[in-house]
């Protein structure tokens, strides 16, 4: 792969136009005691809709690096580093799949007591200097690479030990309408679901009416930021750049291509020549079937900033409760 496009870049800003998979209406994401985020544009009419969150985006980018049916790293990538956590040696989650990376509880443990993996992150950062970025950086891409890209805050650690995401995307709906539906959820057997020996329609008897929305819009958009420049200022040298920068890319193509069902009834897909380039503009975005090819070389190149093996175990003990007095 030729990344010398990038050299001079401060982002990559890629967009992809997206429609529905069938039909013309999607399911918006729906946030508790708001609802969907419809918003106008000041000094426009037409309403929009944040169809998908820069956090949720971020999980389904993450989640592409994992292969769900093999319970392992997608295979492009075998060999990068992260935290595999076991409990009574079975394997109980990693930071690929934790909300937080290595912040993860079952990782480096709570801020009152860290695990023995947290302890050595903890001393590996140690230092007599004001926050150093660079050192962070090390320690990151020692044990799990991912984070550099994804973002971190090791706040159980210091209030300062934090970088913010490098590859970022949301998507938006544009004129959206919204269309109003409903239902019954039809009990077989008592419609009422009024017995007195029964909970109700709380409990789920009875002939149950329900009320949705859905939306249709003229145009829905997908958009991804990769920060270079905040890639750059790791100072890990080009070797680990690529790597970040393939693995970004694999992340959004993956992501496009098999990673929009966003719920049972927003099933997207990319518009034919809909995927487009716009900083800069004469990159040519590489192939899903391109980066495949080329992320095992990268990885091999980039492995010495991993730690030895790169996948590092650690095992999780719950604290047992302690016995009530009597």
């Amino acid at each position: 792969m030729d990344f010398k496009a990038l050299n001079d870049q401060t982002r990559l800003l890629i967009q992809a136009e997206l429609q529905p998979l069938q039909g013309s209406r999607f399911q918006p994401t729906g946030f508790p005691d708001l609802g969907a985020a419809v918003y106008s544009v000041p000094g426009e009419k037409q309403k929009m809709l944040l169809l998908e969150s820069a956090q949720s985006v971020a999980n389904r980018m993450e989640s592409t690096i994992w292969d769900n049916a093999a319970q392992s790293i997608a295979t492009p990538l075998d060999g990068i580093s992260y935290v595999n956590v076991e409990q009574n040696q079975t394997f109980l989650t990693n930071s690929l799949l934790e909300a937080h990376r290595l912040n993860s509880p079952y990782i480096v443990g709570a801020s009152k007591k860290l695990t023995a993996f947290g302890e050595l992150v903890k001393k590996e950062l140690e230092s007599d200097r004001p926050f150093d970025l660079h050192l962070f950086a090390i320690v990151l891409a020692k044990y799990d690479v991912n984070s550099l890209l994804h973002g971190i805050f090791l706040e159980k650690m210091s209030g300062v030990s934090r970088i913010a995401r490098a590859l970022s995307g949301f998507i938006e709906a544009k004129n959206i309408e919204v269309v109003r539906q409903g239902g019954v959820k039809n009990d077989r057997v008592d419609a009422t679901g009024k017995t007195d020996d029964k909970g109700g329609a709380a409990e789920g008897f009875g002939n149950v009416p329900y009320y949705r929305e859905e939306c249709a819009a003229e145009s829905i958009t997908a958009y991804f930021s990769l920060d270079l420049a905040q890639i750059r200022s790791y100072r890990l040298g080009v070797d680990v750049e690529n790597l970040l920068i393939a693995i970004a890319l694999y992340k959004i193509r993956v992501f496009l291509t098999s990673g929009l069902r966003l719920r049972t009834a927003c099933d997207l897909e990319v518009k034919k020549d809909g995927l487009i380039v716009k900083r800069p503009e004469d990159y040519v975005l590489p192939s899903i079937e391109e980066l495949e090819k080329a992320l095992p070389g990268l990885v091999k190149a980039a492995s010495d900033a991993f730690a030895d093996p790169a996948v590092t175990v650690v095992e999780y003990k719950a604290e047992k409760k302690k016995a009530g007095k009597e």
